[in-house]
Parts: structure tokens; C-alpha cells; sequence
């Protein structure tokens, strides 16, 4: 059975390869990210991974795609490209809770749909400013969800994660391994 993934973040990738899977193809899936009016964290985040996933043609193939969002309250924070925007976005979470939303969309060989979300707790310590300073120097919140990679630097000033750690990264494991089983996919 074929797997189409319909991302090209080598994040997702690489989660993939830690359950033994390596997808017969990649094709990014170009589709309009931007939120919608009052839009609620968890409905965006469904509502893009399903866009993906349908955005991928793959007759006859499993396509899968995953949308992950960081989220303060109802608030969905963007991807960082600027350093004063990753400056705000750290400093609203630092010493606070905030929630991180991974959906994934299996579409299956017969054309059916099949969604999956993981939702995430991440509590951030009280940044110093030598702390916010020098992780804002390390450039790794560049294109980041929320001006943070958890499997960097960030780790180190996390007090608490409940919730998926793959997920957090992008591919919330359990979940994917569950649909792609459900699908027939031979995990090995």
C-alpha cells in the first residue's frame, strides 16, 4: 500500500522513521494556512490538516497530513518570521500555560477521511531577560509555531508537558500509527 505524505517539514519525516515508516512519496500540499474570522485553535488546526490531505492527489494511495497549532486561550499564535514577532510571542508565554494542537488526516485508499487531534499542555518558565536574549540569538524559533522548536533549545526552559511530545514537534505519533493501522498499512 502506498503512502503519500502531503508535507515537506523533514520534522515530520523523521517522526515518521521513528515508527518505521518511510512514505513512498512526498508532496507538499499548497493550500491558504490563514485562519478564518473567530476561528477556534482546535477547528483550524482539523480544518488545514483535512485541506492538506485533500489537496494531495493519490488515487489508490494512503495520503496523510498534519497541521500543528500553538494556541494562548483562543488565540492562535503564527509562525515566527521576524525577530520583535518571536520577541512577543515568547514573552506572552513565558511563565504560562499554553496549548499545542496537532491534527493529523488519513485519507485511505478508498477516498475516506479520517482525522485525528492531539492536544498538548506546555508550561514555559519565567524567561530572564538574558534567557529570552539568548534563545532569540539562537534563531531557532525562525518559522516556528509560537517562536519555539521543543526538540531544541526550548526544551531546556519547559517546566511541564502533558500531552504528546511527537505531537508538539508536529506528528503526534500514537495517533498516526492508530489511523495508518486502521488503514492497513503494514507497520511491520
Amino acid at each position: 500500500m502506498r503512502l503519500v505524505l502531503a508535507s515537506s517539514s523533514p520534522r515530520r519525516l523523521e517522526l515518521l522513521g521513528r515508527i518505521g515508516v518511510v512514505p513512498d512519496a512526498v508532496i507538499p500540499a499548497d493550500i491558504d494556512e490563514t485562519p478564518r474570522p473567530g476561528e477556534r485553535p482546535p477547528i483550524y488546526a482539523a480544518r488545514v490538516a483535512a485541506e492538506k490531505a485533500a489537496a494531495v492527489p493519490a488515487a489508490g494511495a494512503l495520503v496523510l497530513a498534519a497541521d500543528t497549532v500553538v494556541a494562548a486561550g483562543r488565540r492562535i499564535l503564527p509562525k515566527t518570521d521576524d525577530e520583535t514577532e518571536a520577541r512577543r510571542t515568547l514573552e506572552l508565554l513565558s511563565g504560562r500555560r499554553h496549548r499545542v494542537l496537532s491534527a493529523i488526516t488519513l485519507i485511505d485508499a478508498e477516498g475516506r477521511a479520517h482525522h485525528r487531534l492531539s492536544t498538548s499542555i506546555v508550561t514555559f518558565k519565567r524567561f530572564g531577560a538574558d534567557e529570552l536574549d539568548s534563545y532569540l540569538a539562537s534563531g531557532e524559533w525562525r518559522g516556528k509555531a509560537g517562536a519555539y522548536a521543543i526538540q531544541g533549545r526550548a526544551e531546556a526552559l519547559i517546566r511541564t508537558i502533558s500531552g504528546s511530545f511527537s505531537g508538539i514537534m508536529g506528528l503526534p505519533l500514537y495517533e498516526t500509527r492508530t489511523l495508518l493501522r486502521a488503514a492497513g498499512y503494514d507497520l511491520g
